[in-house]
């Protein structure tokens, strides 16, 4: 279904991965132009541009690393002088979360994690605001993690991560209402795609494991990527919501 976007693009990081390269075609499918920054999967990028421009909707791939400003901030200008405009901005980019308890964390997997998740976002947003105060406003659509509404042992190196973002986006929207921009937040639940697909490969999740994630679902079964980009698009699009969180989680521990 079409959605009401204004000229440009939404910009996506982490448009490669899992579960944003189906937000990434969510938007492409509700009207909006596309721009995916990626890492490292150029292949996967190109496809998905591929796909969404086969649906109508223009759409670019950039290359940066978001642990390097210099790289985010070329990415976003070249995206800007491919679509003309950014309207909204979503952060999906993040590592593939070892499963660990907080306890035997170490010291390179939680620096690894805060200086992706965290910084990276940070130094997105500093990209980014500049140009969305003068484009006449803007959204910024972060994907969090359904942790943060009930904590799951051994995700810490996910959720608190995420945390500080949830922090960041109520800042953005408290702070640059004004400018007509907003932030809100996807809380994402178990996604059968992406991180998930790949724990799953490796043997982390077993299925007791399985079983007892289940029991605390109300919707017995795993959530689908299309289903976050569908609650991204919405919070992109209605005018009015703003500091808000969306648990996308199939009821996850409620």
């Amino acid at each position: 279904m079409s959605q009401s976007f204004p000229k440009g693009a939404t910009l996506v990081f982490g448009g490669s991965g899992g579960i944003g390269q189906e937000v990434a075609k969510s938007f492409g499918a509700a009207g909006s132009d596309v721009a995916i920054v990626y890492r490292s999967k150029k292949d996967v990028a190109e496809r998905v541009v591929a796909e969404i421009a086969a649906g109508g909707r223009k759409a670019t791939a950039h290359a940066a690393d978001v642990r390097e400003p210099a790289q985010v901030q070329a990415a976003v200008e070249a995206a800007i002088a491919a679509h003309g405009r950014i309207h909204t901005v979503v952060w999906g980019a993040g590592p593939v979360v070892e499963q660990v308890h907080i306890g035997d964390t170490t010291q390179e997997l939680w620096r690894k994690s805060i200086d992706i998740e965290v910084h990276g976002f940070f130094t997105a947003v500093q990209a980014t605001l500049p140009h969305l105060r003068e484009a006449g406003g803007g959204s910024y659509v972060h994907l969090g993690s359904a942790g943060h509404v009930w904590w799951p042992a051994k995700d810490g190196l996910s959720v608190a991560p995420k945390a500080v973002n949830e922090a960041l986006c109520k800042g953005i929207a408290k702070e640059e209402g004004r400018h007509n921009i907003r932030a809100n937040s996807v809380l994402v639940g178990v996604i059968e795609a992406g991180m998930f697909l790949e724990l799953l490969k490796r043997g982390v999740f077993d299925q007791k494991w399985t079983d007892e994630t289940q029991k605390l679902l109300c919707l017995k079964r795993w959530g689908k990527p299309q289903e976050i980009g569908s609650a991204a698009v919405f919070l992109a699009t209605n005018g009015y919501v703003t500091g808000q969180q969306i648990n996308v989680s199939g009821g996850f521990g409620i």
